[in-house]
């Protein structure tokens, strides 16, 4: 064609809805691809029960340690803070001043057993001289009221010994059981247990073993009653069921014990029943008064339970559910009744078959009645 010279006006138009044709095609929507996911079936084992409780850790023993004699403090055996054996001396109060007491208390009772061996000797033989008619009978009264007399003072003089020796003791102050020791409430030289009123002198607390209290429910209380009765144990037997603590800062249970003690009622007020638990604690982990939480298997299980992950859970307005791969890959949201955490999985009472596809990664991608692109795990632990 010539330059200048004009298409013709069929051939323009072909030309210009070729054009729109063209971006037209090039605009069309696409819907995106469905969001992949991770599917797995639940994980099906048997599962032990737990109680779960919240407690407190207590000491089990301490003691005031207290000035049971008065005088100066003369020694103080040990460090604040350390940690002692039963019998350790930690406070000395004026021993040599009681010591000479028990002496002097000594001496008295050796003295009454002499006046003793004396008037008995002087008994003897008034009662024989009153037999022939020699001695009077006012002479043998009088010899007889000495006697007495001589035995009551030394009845008394061997009291006082052992009062004596008490205070004696009294003046130091050993550990009663291995603990830790807090720090002193006074010093060398200072004047303790004046005015009758004993002196608090530091504090002991055994921490090894220790105790850990806790409260569980009434429902759970009749429960395991009638397993216990269905089973045939006795109270006795629930000191033989192991007891698992955790710190608020530790993962799990790894603190390991043995129930020790239930309390004979329940508390009408709470509803609950005290508990008590017993552990070693040799590397002094817990601490009286530490806030801890509490795991205990009880005496029933779940056979072949069904878990998935605690995160392949959601929660809304209705409670918790799951979502689960059905017919043609489409996501469905399952409404579920929940029961107890094991490790990282959580049983699944209701709601769920064990060859459900649940999706354990990938939740927020998938929106419930759209299809997914799942990609299947070996378990749902996994």
């Amino acid at each position: 064609m010539s330059p200048g010279r004009k298409l013709p006006l069929a051939v323009t138009a072909l030309l210009a809805a070729g054009t729109v044709a063209a971006c037209d095609n090039r605009n069309a929507y696409v819907p995106p691809p469905p969001p992949k996911v991770t599917v797995a079936t639940p994980d099906q084992r048997n599962v032990t029960l737990f109680l779960q409780a919240t407690g407190n850790a207590a000491a089990v023993n301490s003691a005031n340690l207290v000035a049971r004699v008065s005088g100066f403090v003369e020694t103080i055996n040990y460090k604040d803070g350390d940690i002692v054996k039963k019998g350790t001396l930690l406070f000395t109060i004026e021993p040599e001043t009681y010591k000479l007491k028990l002496e002097q208390a000594k001496a008295a009772e050796e003295s009454a057993q002499a006046t003793v061996t004396q008037t008995d000797a002087d008994y003897e033989r008034q009662a024989f001289l009153a037999k022939t008619s020699t001695a009077s009978k006012a002479t043998l009264e009088n010899a007889t009221a000495a006697r007495d007399t001589a035995h009551a003072n030394l009845t008394q003089a061997h009291v006082n010994t052992q009062l004596a020796e008490m205070n004696y003791g009294y003046a130091s102050v050993s550990a009663p059981f291995d603990g830790y020791v807090t720090a002193r409430t006074v010093s060398v030289g200072e004047y303790v247990g004046g005015a009758g009123t004993p002196t608090v002198l530091a504090t002991i607390v055994q921490i090894t073993p220790i105790y850990v209290n806790f409260n569980v429910s009434e429902d759970d209380v009749i429960r395991i009653r009638e397993d216990m009765r269905r089973r045939n144990l006795t109270p006795q037997d629930l000191k033989k069921i192991p007891i698992e603590v955790g710190l608020q800062t530790e993962q799990g249970y790894p603190h390991k014990g043995m129930l020790d003690y239930a309390a004979p009622s329940i508390n009408a007020s709470t509803g609950t029943l005290a508990v008590r638990g017993i552990l070693e604690n040799a590397d002094r982990a817990l601490l009286p008064g530490n806030f801890v939480r509490v795991r205990v298997p009880t005496i029933s299980s779940l056979e072949n339970a069904l878990l998935v992950p605690e995160t392949a859970l959601g929660t809304d307005q209705g409670g918790r559910y799951l979502l689960v791969v059905g017919k043609d890959d489409v996501a469905e949201q399952r409404k579920v009744e929940v029961g107890p955490l094991d490790g990282t999985e959580r049983v699944i009472m209701k709601g769920l078959a064990a060859d459900d596809r649940v999706i354990v990664e990938g939740l927020l991608r998938a929106i419930p009645g759209e299809k997914v692109d799942p990609h299947t795990a070996s378990t749902a632990a996994k």
